[in-house]
C-alpha cells in the first residue's frame, strides 16, 4: 500500500529536484527520503525518477504519476481542514445585509432557526432593498438578487435559477380582469419600487421570440419592495417580483401567477462578500445552511 509520507517526499523532491533538498523541507534525514521514494517505485512497479552522480529528473512515468500524487495529497490536506472546520465553533458577531421583503417574510424565521442551532452567534441584521456598500458600511456579507455589476465582490450561488413574477391578487383580477400577454399591462395598474434612485418601471420579459421590456404606470410606488408585496395582496393592482419573496402569498392563494414560470426575469439570488476572506467558517455554514432550505423551497413550489 502506498504510504502517504512517501508520497510527500516524492513530491518535494520534484519540485526541489534533489532528495537531500527535500528531506530538509521535511525535517527528514536524506537516507529517509531516499528510502521512501524508492519503496514508493517498489510499491508502483516503476521508476519515478532517472539518477546520474550529478542530477537527478523525473522519468516519463514519474512525470505521469506526479499530477496524481499531488491530487491525492491535496485532497488528503483538503479532508483534515474540512473535519477542522467542522469542529470549529460558530460564533461571533455577523453583520448581514438582506433584502427587505425576503428578510421578512422568507429568511427572518430561518436565520431564527440558524441562530437557535448556535447560540453563541451574535446577528446584526440590515434589513433594506437599498445596495449596501460592502467598503464602506460596517458589514461582513449580504444577500443580493441579480447580477452583480461590480466584478470585485465576492459571491457564492443561493438560488441561481430564480426568476422574476408577474402577479395579482384575486379579488384585483376579478375587478380588472387578467393579462393575457405582457402588452396588456399598460392598461393595468402596476405597482412599482424603487431600485436605487430609479423607479422600477421597465419589466423585461422573456418571451418567446425574445426579450421584451414594457413601460408601466401605476398609481403607486414605494422604496420598500414589502409594502409592494402587500399593496398586490390587498389587490391594488400587478406586481412583478422575485418568485422568492411572493411563494408563501402563492401557495396560500393570496396571489396568483399571471404568465407561465419561464416568461419572468430571471433574478438569481447570492451571497456577496467585498472579498474571500469574508468567507470566514461561520459565513460558510449559513451560506450551506440557506442554500439548502431555498433548495427545499424551489422543491416544493
Amino acid at each position: 500500500m502506498v504510504r502517504l509520507d512517501d508520497l510527500q517526499v516524492f513530491v518535494h523532491a520534484a519540485q526541489l529536484g534533489s532528495f537531500s533538498a527535500a528531506a530538509r523541507q521535511l525535517d527528514l534525514s536524506p537516507a529517509l527520503a531516499s528510502g521512501g521514494v524508492q519503496r514508493l517505485e517498489s510499491e508502483l512497479g516503476l521508476r519515478l525518477f532517472v539518477r546520474s552522480t550529478r542530477r537527478m529528473r523525473l522519468s516519463p512515468d514519474g512525470e505521469r504519476y506526479l499530477p496524481h500524487a499531488q491530487a491525492i495529497l491535496s485532497a488528503v490536506a483538503g479532508g483534515e481542514e474540512a473535519l477542522a472546520q467542522g469542529r470549529a465553533e460558530i460564533g461571533g458577531v455577523l453583520r448581514l445585509s438582506v433584502p427587505s421583503d425576503l428578510g421578512r417574510n422568507v429568511l427572518l424565521p430561518w436565520l431564527d432557526e440558524f441562530q437557535e442551532q448556535h447560540p453563541k452567534l451574535s446577528l446584526h441584521l440590515r434589513m433594506s432593498d437599498q445596495t449596501a456598500d460592502f467598503f464602506r458600511e460596517p458589514l461582513d456579507v449580504g444577500i443580493r438578487y441579480g447580477r452583480l455589476a461590480d466584478s470585485s465582490l465576492v459571491s457564492l450561488p443561493l438560488a441561481p435559477d430564480n426568476r422574476r413574477t408577474v402577479c395579482a391578487s384575486p379579488a384585483y383580477l376579478a375587478r380588472a380582469g387578467a393579462p393575457r400577454v405582457p402588452e396588456d399591462l399598460r392598461q393595468h395598474n402596476c405597482l412599482r419600487y424603487v431600485m436605487g434612485d430609479e423607479v422600477y418601471d421597465r419589466w423585461t420579459f422573456q418571451l418567446p421570440n425574445g426579450a421584451q421590456t414594457i413601460k408601466v404606470n401605476g398609481d403607486r410606488v414605494c422604496d420598500d419592495a414589502d409594502v409592494v408585496r402587500r399593496w398586490a395582496v390587498a389587490g391594488y393592482g400587478v406586481v412583478y417580483k422575485s418568485r422568492l419573496d411572493v411563494l408563501p402569498d402563492l401557495q396560500a392563494g393570496r396571489l396568483v401567477e399571471i404568465f407561465p414560470p419561464e416568461f419572468g426575469q430571471p433574478t438569481p439570488l447570492q451571497l456577496v462578500c467585498a472579498h474571500r476572506s469574508a468567507l470566514t467558517h461561520t459565513v460558510q455554514r449559513l451560506r450551506e445552511f440557506l442554500a439548502i432550505r431555498f433548495g427545499e423551497t424551489a422543491a416544493g413550489s
